[in-house]
C-alpha cells in the first residue's frame, strides 16, 4: 500500500485568482496547495480583454507571490481584435477565454454566436494560442435547454469550431458529462478537457440545496461522474487537472441566489490523492496533475517538489471568510514537504 507519493509541483490549468483584497488573500494558497504553475481566468470586473489589462493582472499577481507561474488569457469579446492577438502571441499570453454569456461569473459579455469569431480563431491558430472554451449554452426553457443539458447541447458548436479550425488548440474546460468526454475523445489530437477534483465527486444530489458545492457547470448524473473517473483511470492523456478553484465569501454562497464556485486551492493535491485513491488510480495522479496538461500546453516539466503522506487531517471550516469544498470532512492525505 503506498503511503507516500514524491511529484513535482502541479500544473492548475484552470483556476480564478479574484482581483483587490480577496486576490491577496487567495493567491498564497496556490503553492500550499501544491501548485507551481496556474492558468488564470479573465473575468474580473471590468474582464481581462486586452494585453494591456493582462499584463498588468499579472504584475498584481507576481507581486504577492512571485514562486508562481502565471499563464495569462483574454476574455472573448467582440472588441478583441487580430492585431491584439497578435501582440498577445508576442507577449506571452497563452490563450483566450471564450464564456457563455450569462451562466457562471461575470459572463455578461460572453459569447452566443461563435462564428462571428471565426477571423479571431484564425488568427490564433496561426499564433499557436489555446482557446479556453466554458462549454455551455445558456438556458432556454423554450428550447428544453436548462443546467442539466446545457454542456451537453454546446458540444456541436466545439464540433464546429475544431472542424473549421483543426490545427487550432482547444481545451473544453472543467467537463462534467459523459457526452463531453466522448466528444473530446473523438475530436483528437488538438482537442482536450480540463476535470476539476470536485467534478469528480460530486453528483446533482450534492449540489441541489447544497449551496457551498454550486458550481457551473452543475455536476450532474452519477452517470456522469463515473464517465470522468473512467477517463482519469485510463490516464487518457488530453484529459487533465483544471481545478476551477473559485472563491466566494460566504455572504456570497449563504443566499437565496448563491454564487457559482467551489473554493480548492489550499489542498488541491492532498483532495486529488484523496479521490485518486478511493477510485482506484493514484499511480494515475501524477500525469494527470503534472504531465498530461503541460503536454498538450507545451511547457517544461516543474522541477521542484513536493511530497504527500497518508496521514490524517481535517479540512478548516474557512479561509478568510471563504467556505472550502469538503469543509470540516476528513482527508487522508496531507502535503508534508513543499519547497
Amino acid at each position: 500500500m503506498t503511503d507516500k507519493l514524491q511529484l513535482s509541483l502541479a500544473d492548475d490549468l484552470h483556476v480564478h485568482l479574484r482581483q483587490d483584497e480577496l486576490m491577496k488573500e487567495v493567491v498564497p494558497y496556490i503553492r500550499k496547495g501544491g501548485c507551481g504553475r496556474v492558468l488564470v481566468m479573465p473575468n474580473l470586473k471590468p474582464a481581462i480583454c486586452t494585453v494591456a489589462q493582462a499584463l498588468e493582472y499579472k504584475s498584481q499577481l507576481q507581486a504577492i507571490d512571485n514562486s508562481i507561474e502565471y499563464l495569462m488569457t483574454l476574455y472573448l469579446n467582440p472588441a478583441l481584435t487580430i492585431d491584439e492577438i497578435k501582440k498577445a502571441a508576442e507577449a506571452g499570453i497563452v490563450g483566450v477565454k471564450s464564456y457563455p454569456r450569462g451562466v457562471t461569473t461575470n459572463s455578461e459579455q460572453g459569447i452566443e454566436d461563435y462564428e462571428i469569431y471565426f477571423p479571431v480563431f484564425a488568427e490564433m491558430e496561426k499564433q499557436n494560442l489555446i482557446l479556453n472554451i466554458h462549454g455551455e449554452v445558456p438556458s432556454n426553457h423554450s428550447q428544453n435547454i436548462c443546467v442539466m443539458n446545457a454542456e451537453e447541447k454546446f458540444l456541436v458548436h466545439l464540433e464546429k469550431i475544431h472542424k473549421n479550425f483543426p490545427k487550432l488548440r482547444i481545451v473544453l474546460e472543467h467537463v462534467t458529462t459523459e457526452a463531453a468526454v466522448q466528444k473530446v475523445k473523438e475530436l483528437g489530437k488538438t482537442v482536450a478537457a480540463t476535470i476539476t477534483a470536485h467534478h469528480l465527486e460530486l453528483t446533482v444530489d450534492d449540489w441541489a440545496g447544497q449551496n457551498h458545492n454550486f458550481c457551473k457547470p452543475v455536476a450532474k448524473y452519477p452517470s456522469d461522474r463515473n464517465a470522468l473517473q473512467r477517463v482519469v483511470r485510463e490516464a487518457h492523456p488530453r484529459f487533465f487537472l483544471g481545478s476551477d478553484s473559485a472563491p466566494h465569501t460566504r455572504n456570497m454562497k449563504e443566499t437565496a441566489c448563491a454564487c457559482a464556485g467551489v473554493f480548492t486551492a489550499p489542498l488541491l493535491m492532498p483532495y486529488l490523492a484523496d479521490i485518486f485513491e478511493s477510485i482506484g488510480c493514484l499511480d494515475k495522479l501524477k500525469d494527470f496533475a503534472t504531465r498530461f496538461g503541460r503536454e498538450f500546453y507545451s511547457l517544461p516539466e516543474q522541477t521542484e517538489i513536493i511530497t504527500l503522506e497518508k496521514v490524517q487531517e481535517f479540512v478548516p471550516s474557512e479561509y478568510f471568510g471563504v467556505v472550502p469544498y469538503r469543509a470540516g470532512q476528513k482527508l487522508n492525505w496531507k502535503i508534508t514537504a513543499n519547497v
